[in-house]
């Protein structure tokens, strides 16, 4: 699928409303909040994005995309090693970028909150995440390990990024991401 293009003040819209999401969830977006900081009319929001719904949607799916776009195909010639390493890359990008966590991590918090468009959309980010880990360790391992990896890597990740903005220390994500390469590295050894 496509990833969906937007005008650049529907860009702008998003990128508000995702700096906000990511620094206080759902319920950190009003329409006329976003509307004051990109120099438009409330209604002008609404004309892109009908329903808070609608813009959570749309800012979760395009930020998945944009993480997908980021890693790549999990099933290129690169090692195994070498994708995880983007993939911690791109989690600490995400945590540098605002110094908050990944945009998910706050929505799957209050997933069961959130309209349900919007809470499948943050399912699909996690599922996605978790099957490109899979996938790109697929390489070396078997698919039931793979799997049981991906889930623990992703997690692991997730949690770390919480802890590294709670005790504003991003060494708690830096120190799970050694720990996982070095558990991965020995299930691919053997």
């Amino acid at each position: 699928m496509e990833p969906k293009i937007y005008s650049p003040k529907a860009n702008e819209i998003l990128d508000v409303a995702e700096a906000h999401m990511r620094m206080g969830g759902f319920d950190a977006i009003s329409f006329r909040d976003l509307a004051r900081a990109v120099g438009v009319k409330s209604a002008s929001v609404h004309y892109h994005f009908p329903q808070k719904a609608d813009l959570g949607k749309a800012v979760v799916a395009r930020y998945r995309e944009r993480v997908i776009a980021a890693l790549g195909d999990p099933q290129d010639a690169r090692t195994p090693i070498a994708k995880l390493k983007l993939l911690f890359a791109v989690y600490s990008a995400a945590l540098s970028d605002g110094d908050s966590v990944c945009l998910c991590c706050v929505l799957g918090a209050e997933a069961r909150y959130l309209p349900p468009d919007v809470a499948a959309e943050v399912r699909l980010f996690f599922e996605t995440m978790t099957n490109w880990t899979r996938d790109a360790l697929a390489a070396g391992l078997s698919k039931a390990k793979a799997t049981e990896a991906a889930t623990h890597i992703i997690g692991a990740l997730q949690g770390a990024m919480v802890l590294s903005v709670a005790l504003g220390d991003d060494d708690r994500l830096k120190n799970t991401q050694k720990t996982l390469m070095r558990f991965v590295k020995k299930d691919l050894a053997g």
